[in-house]
């Protein structure tokens, strides 16, 4: 079914309250083959989106063509969206149109509005993903009829479903090709989204040895005081270095990961953290500046309620119970209860 604007004033107002359909094609020739496009309007349209790879929205087409007016563009514009060369999006401004994806259009092509309408609902969530509940959220469709066109889509090897770290029982859905976002699969401290715990207790130990025997050798330089404090200090790429000359993981570990896990030690209260500026392309620096650690003894052991861990936790956004990460096995927790 093709929607029909009448009396559109503005446009985008009605628009929104329309459903359009995605009729999947692989090219569009403009005079002749399997698709042709009669209407002068609508070639310049089609025209003008290519110029668009990232789509462009109902001022743009305005803007160049002004000759055009609010009801025949809304018929050129319906016209390109039977025909499925466009996809109908929502940025922040408004409404979108962008040229349909020809490799994608051809992998639809034979499949009914409802399973294009899930497969671009997906497509939106990215990498990250999307749950069930929220494809039938945003499809209006039913749960029963969802999975059908989900397991469906899974045969065909366009979305793939993966298990979040966020909630072990759940899946989130996404476009096959898409490498998970690390909020979905919990990067390097997960297996099998199994938290790696044992793991990341070894890179503590590791790098906090690295900052310890780099704080030991600038004592032993009998230099200044001074001298000796900048001396103890290291970079995130030296850490990082040593971490894989050892080769203790089977995993390639980011700058990124390292810099976490110096993260944890500086809230264990083994490590400080000072920022200094650095010239453009200086190993480990980042817009003009370089983060250096060196490991630290605490004078005197803190009162308990400045050692709290919830204040300072780095997953605090993720921790519940139920979940990977949670109050009831949280070893900082327990060590702060029996202070």
């Amino acid at each position: 079914m093709v929607c029909i604007f009448k009396n559109v004033t503005p446009l985008a107002e009605h628009y929104s309250k329309l459903t359009f359909p995605h009729v999947s094609t692989k090219t569009v020739q403009l005079t002749s083959g399997k698709i042709a496009i009669k209407s002068s309007n609508t070639i310049l349209l089609y025209e003008l989106c290519q110029q668009f790879p990232h789509g462009i929205t109902d001022q743009v087409i305005q803007n160049d063509m002004p000759h055009l007016e609010a009801q025949q563009r809304a018929m050129a514009i319906n016209r390109l969206l039977s025909l499925g060369q466009l996809d109908l999006l929502r940025n922040s401004s408004g409404l979108l149109y962008r040229m349909k994806d020809a490799q994608t259009a051809s992998k639809m092509k034979g499949s009914d509005n409802q399973e294009k309408l899930v497969y671009q609902v997906i497509e939106d969530a990215g990498n990250k993903g999307i749950w069930s509940r929220d494809i039938r959220y945003k499809s209006n469709l039913p749960l029963t009829e969802i999975n059908k066109i989900l397991k469906n889509l899974e045969s065909k090897k366009l979305i793939k479903a993966v298990k979040s770290v966020a909630a072990s029982k759940k899946k989130v859905y996404m476009l096959y090709n898409l490498q998970p976002d690390r909020s979905v699969t919990g990067g390097a401290w997960y297996s099998d989204q199994d938290f790696e715990s044992e793991f990341v207790e070894v890179l503590n130990q590791q790098c906090f040895k690295f900052l310890q025997s780099k704080a030991e050798v600038a004592r032993d330089s009998k230099q200044s005081p001074m001298v000796q404090r900048n001396s103890s200090f290291a970079t995130s790429h030296e850490v990082w270095k040593y971490i894989c000359e050892l080769g203790i993981s089977k995993v390639d570990l980011s700058m990124e990961d390292i810099e976490t896990i110096l993260n944890t030690l500086i809230y264990d209260g083994k490590v400080e953290m000072t920022i200094i500026a650095a010239k453009e392309g200086t190993v480990g620096s980042v817009d003009g500046q370089m983060k250096l650690y060196r490991g630290v003894n605490p004078i005197i052991q803190p009162t308990g309620l400045v050692k709290a861990p919830c204040g300072l936790c780095p997953v605090f956004d993720d921790c519940h119970e139920g979940g990977e990460i949670s109050p009831s096995n949280c070893v900082y927790m327990a060590e702060w209860l029996d202070f």
